[in-house]
């Protein structure tokens, strides 16, 4: 596998590489050649304040697209904040929450919720089952030189010409409030493709390839990649969405394909020519680092339990299974301890094979009408056997069902032993084929975080997915799940990327979905089901707080998933105080527990400046060794804080930091944040985002108060180190210095006011 990484600049000249070593050009010549990528051609046209110049960009963009777990909060939050109308198309896509399996009828209360809200306010709905959030955006919104804005961290649609950003709620709630969203001025990397990819290799292959080259060191980290070279006009435009839309596993900001007429003519079967335009890096253009990628080195791939960059080729995988499945039971005795009591993923190999019991080929990266055409013409005429194996298929919109079932395709899956679903998110995040205990699971999906198929394993559970491409799934199944790369039997079975004909036929959409952009029903109710609440009153930051640690986590790198399940809390998604209950319930199950206890000192704050003196004995006891209770009461308030070496990893999701807020935390200290999302969550909701430089050296512990005299002046006057006073169970006390950094002016504000929610009334 042949992936060489360039560490400082480069310039594109030519349709080549040169290294700003070697090319010898002034400092205003390099200043100008930025402003040639096309990443920053299409940033310029969407700032709405400032200059492209400036360190931080304020940006308007074009469109906004959430689903059914996001869309409920968000419209409540800017209703609450002053909503009349949708100033841009957003649209509310209906495929996390979709089977309405759990709560009685608050899954579908939601999704009334949404087309009542859609009719209000104008908006694009679009019913359960049509489509997944992903592909309905490339198929209807996506164009050349746009910019899109979702609620789900995979929003990709770069291999289009858009540049698109996966963000919280919050931060769609300012563009439909006509506010910028606000970005430091981002780096862009230069992913050079050159070669072809070989038979047998898909997108997913090339996609963890990459993945595993730029993870671990965050070469990309809230950068953009822009894919440009030779290798791209090898690749079809489907395939290139494949690669795009895993790019956020990367830690990236963003991404951008320069375009061609594949990209054309797949815009005009969409009934769109009119979004294309030709859009190509200009001669010199400049770049802050650089990943040549030879695409016909990488072989069939597989990412390993329990993060997509813990990448092997799938060859390396089956000859060392023994040794690399030992250290996989390894990390999960290490995740979970004794809350699992037996972890065997090291019984799947046997006789020097490996076997699997689960393939899924689904969302918005697998189940696209090429990856589907592949894995159908792999498994013609044959069977994927009738022992525990199982494999099902999610094309990912009805428009992609239909062509399928046109040619054949999905009856060709069928007879072979494959079950078909419809357009649903769900093995994605585990609400849908949750496998067996113990069950080894291969997916063409986006994500395989620990948890994320379903599991529980506070119940004892656990189970096994990779990540792997739908050609390497149907080989594996063609072989009744041996598993099995399809690069190496693409030869004996003439597999290979070619054309199949795609008809979009939209008369489904046509049929079914609401498009009521530009002409909202400001009369028009929205529709409430007993499930849905309105955010809990949040208060200003005072001008001291104490803080007690409610959670401390020392792993590397914490994800959303872990802050907030995914799949169990679906149903819940539009009740803020019911969702709470649900946090850090994998990780950290007495969380919950200790911050509702920490909160109610502040409830007693409250009431005590309101003159309830009942409340003194509790408020003694949180302002123990620090000071007169009298005098801190009136400017000292208290709440809980989680601290972790490096959280936010993943989703978008905002209520990693909502539920937070909502049981009383008012921080998070961290060595640094894992995305830019989960810190902009944070501010949103009015939480401080300390940093601290010596995460190890703090030694918090569950129970440990941090008094942080004069933060609210800090925060005005935009100091950056702020002095803080750790108070040990032990009785001892540390001084210690936290960072509070890179915060906007408006950012500061909503900080000041204690959540977006307030700021803006």
């Amino acid at each position: 596998m042949k992936i060489d990484k360039i560490n400082g600049g480069v310039y594109y000249v030519n349709g080549k590489l040169l290294q700003e070593k070697d090319a010898g050009y002034t400092m205003e010549q390099k200043e100008n050649a930025r402003k040639g990528t096309v990443c920053y051609s299409v940033l310029s046209k969407h700032i709405i304040e400032g200059s492209a110049d400036d360190s931080k960009l304020k940006l308007k963009f074009d469109a906004l697209a959430s689903h059914d777990i996001t869309y409920v909060g968000i419209i409540q939050t800017a209703r609450a904040s002053g909503l009349k109308k949708f100033p841009v198309p957003y649209v509310l896509t209906n495929c996390h929450n979709s089977l309405c399996a759990v709560g009685g009828t608050i899954n579908e209360d939601d999704h009334v919720f949404g087309h009542s809200a859609a009719v209000k306010y104008g908006g694009i709905y679009v019913p359960a089952h049509q489509a997944v959030i992903h592909q309905y955006m490339r198929e209807m919104m996506a164009g050349c030189g746009k910019m899109i804005i979702g609620s789900d961290s995979h929003t990709r649609y770069g291999a289009l010409g858009t540049m698109a950003v996966g963000e919280g709620g919050p931060e769609l709630v300012k563009q439909l409030l006509s506010r910028p969203y606000e970005v430091n001025k981002p780096e862009v990397i230069c992913i050079y493709l050159e070669g072809k990819p070989r038979a047998g290799v898909g997108p997913q292959d090339i996609a963890l390839a990459i993945i595993k080259s730029v993870f671990a060191d965050g070469f990309v980290k809230n950068k953009v990649m822009e894919f440009v070279g030779p290798g791209v006009a090898e690749l079809s435009v489907e395939y290139r969405n494949g690669i795009d839309v895993m790019t956020t596993e990367t830690t990236c900001w963003s991404s951008i394909w320069e375009t061609d007429n594949k990209v054309k003519d797949y815009l005009a079967a969409h009934g769109r020519s009119e979004d294309y335009k030709e859009m190509k890096p200009a001669e010199g253009a400049y770049y802050d680092g650089a990943l040549v990628v030879d695409l016909s080195s990488i072989p069939s791939m597989i990412a390993m339990p329990f993060h997509p960059s813990n990448v092997y080729t799938v060859r390396e995988l089956i000859d060392n299974a023994a040794e690399i499945f030992k250290e996989v039971e390894a990390k999960g005795i290490e995740q979970y301890g004794d809350k699992v009591r037996e972890y065997r993923l090291t019984e799947k190999v046997r006789d020097g094979k490996v076997y699997v019991d689960q393939g899924v080929i689904a969302g918005c990266s697998g189940g696209t009408f090429e990856n589907i055409c592949r894995a159908s013409e792999i498994l013609a005429g044959k069977s994927i056997g009738t022992g525990d194996f199982s494999l099902s298929v999610y094309p990912a919109s009805q428009p992609v069902s239909i062509a399928l079932t046109r040619n054949g395709m999905l009856a060709e899956l069928m007879n072979a032993g494959a079950t078909i679903r419809t357009a649903f998110c769900g093995p994605c995040f585990g609400a849908g084929d949750v496998p067996s205990n113990n069950g080894f699971s291969i997916r063409h999906t986006t994500r395989n975080f620990p948890n994320r198929e379903g599991s529980k394993p506070s119940d004892g559970q656990i189970s096994w997915v990779a990540l792997m491409d739908a050609r390497s799934i149907a080989a594996t199944a063609m072989n009744g799940g041996i598993l099995t790369p399809a690069d190496e039997i693409a030869a004996e079975i003439g597999l290979d990327e070619h054309s199949v004909e795609y008809k979009f036929d939209k008369t489904v959409y046509e049929n079914r979905l609401y498009f009521g952009y530009g002409k909202a029903q400001v009369d028009a109710p929205l529709k409430y089901g007993p499930n849905i609440a309105d955010w809990p009153k949040m208060q200003a930051l005072t001008d001291n707080i104490l803080l007690e640690a409610a959670c401390v986590i020392d792993d590397p790198v914490t994800t959303t998933d872990e802050l907030i399940p995914s799949g169990e809390t679906s149903s819940y998604r539009s009740n803020p105080l019911r969702l709470a209950e649900f946090t850090l319930s994998r990780k950290d199950p007495e969380y919950v527990g200790r911050a509702k206890r920490i909160a109610l000192a502040e409830k007693a704050r409250l009431e005590y400046i309101e003159g309830d003196m009942s409340s003194s004995g509790l408020l003694d006891d949180a302002y123990r060794g620090i000071g007169d209770t009298v005098t801190l009461a009136n400017t000292t308030g208290i709440g809980s804080v989680v601290a972790a070496v490096k959280p936010g990893d993943g989703s978008a999701r905002e209520q990693a930091a909502s539920c937070q807020k909502v049981l009383g935390g008012w921080a998070n200290i961290a060595s640094a944040y894992a995305t830019k999302r989960y810190r902009s969550n944070l501010i949103n909701w009015g939480m401080l985002p300390f940093t601290t430089d010596n995460f190890e050296g703090l030694n918090l512990e569950c129970g440990d108060r941090i008094f942080i005299p004069g933060i609210r002046n800090a925060v005005i006057n935009e100091i950056s180190d702020i002095k803080a006073f750790v108070y040990r169970k032990n009785g001892t006390v540390d001084e210690v210095t936290l960072q509070l950094s890179d915060l906007s002016k408006d950012e500061r504000k909503i900080i000041l006011a204690g959540s977006l929610i307030n700021y803006y009334n």
